[in-house]
């Protein structure tokens, strides 16, 4: 823990509302409570139902349904803890690169050696834009010459062209210097950790957890909550719409951050903040060169 990290009070562990889970499951928690509201009245004034149904159907399916439910939120947790390390490994390839642009490229101009930083951080952009379907048209008309910018938006995977694009401007600039062949191999074998990433978070992007499994989760978590208070009203009384909303709160909860972080790309609230990222490479990058 940093010296300015501030351990959460007990008030915003409670009360917490903004960057937490639960703006997405409100309606539903409310929804749940509501109907044990209903239940509880119906039961205890009216007599409907007779004290509620056996609770034990509802017990071993809860068991059962939080043991699947923490399985597959370690599964999405895992691709979000992936996804973070890929982008860890791009920030440290770019900076090696840069790095070495300018310490391995004396003779090279100071436009020739911020072009080719300018295309490292043009795939970044490029990826973050990739991965998230969206248009990368201004940040490669910023950081690209403009004929190399029009070949990159034409490409179908922009980021693997730049990825080449960027391995032969390298090499064209090693073999002008007169670069030692094993130094020229060194600096290859930083743009292929570049194809390591893209490769990756295609992967973890084009692969999401099959959706029966995900149906089959959230259908059973619903129904789980909906019988919650015919079976707690005979044990619970009037408590029933407390002890439903706190297990609707956990039940839908973990449900809706397993659908959050097992696709880490996207912007919901607690996935990758690919703009930060993408924000601080292209920072790093152009102090390492100089540029303002």
């Amino acid at each position: 823990m940093t010296p300015h990290t501030r351990t959460p009070g007990i008030r915003s562990l409670l009360f917490a509302y903004r960057g937490t889970i639960m703006p997405v499951i409100l309606r539903r928690v409310l929804y749940a409570v509501a109907l044990s509201l209903v239940v509880a009245v119906l039961d205890l004034k009216y007599g409907w139902f007779s004290g509620g149904l056996n609770a034990t159907p509802l017990t071993l399916m809860g068991l059962t349904l939080a043991i699947f439910l923490g399985f597959r939120n370690q599964v999405a947790y895992q691709r979000w803890w992936e996804a973070r390390n890929l982008w860890g490994e791009l920030v440290t390839v770019g900076r090696d690169l840069a790095r070495q642009v300018t310490a391995f490229l004396p003779r090279a101009s100071a436009a020739e050696r911020a072009t080719l930083i300018g295309m490292v951080i043009a795939f970044a952009h490029a990826l973050r834009h990739h991965l998230r379907d969206t248009d990368p048209a201004p940040e490669l008309s910023t950081w690209l010459a403009p004929s190399v910018a029009e070949q990159a938006l034409a490409a179908p995977n922009r980021p693997a062209f730049l990825v080449h694009r960027l391995g032969v401007a390298l090499a064209e600039a090693s073999r002008a210097e007169g670069s030692d062949p094993i130094l020229l191999a060194s600096i290859d074998s930083k743009v292929s950790q570049l194809s390591h990433v893209l490769a990756g978070c295609e992967r973890i992007s084009n692969t999401p957890i099959p959706f029966s499994y995900i149906l089959l989760l959230h259908r059973s978590v619903h129904v789980y909550c909906f019988f919650l208070p015919f079976c707690l009203v005979g044990v619970m009384g009037w408590f029933t719409p407390v002890v439903v909303a706190i297990l609707a709160y956990t039940f839908f909860g973990l449900d809706a951050l397993g659908d959050q972080i097992e696709d880490p790309f996207d912007v919901m609230p607690n996935d990758l903040p690919l703009d930060v990222y993408t924000t601080n490479i292209q920072g790093d990058l152009m102090a390492l060169i100089h540029q303002s």
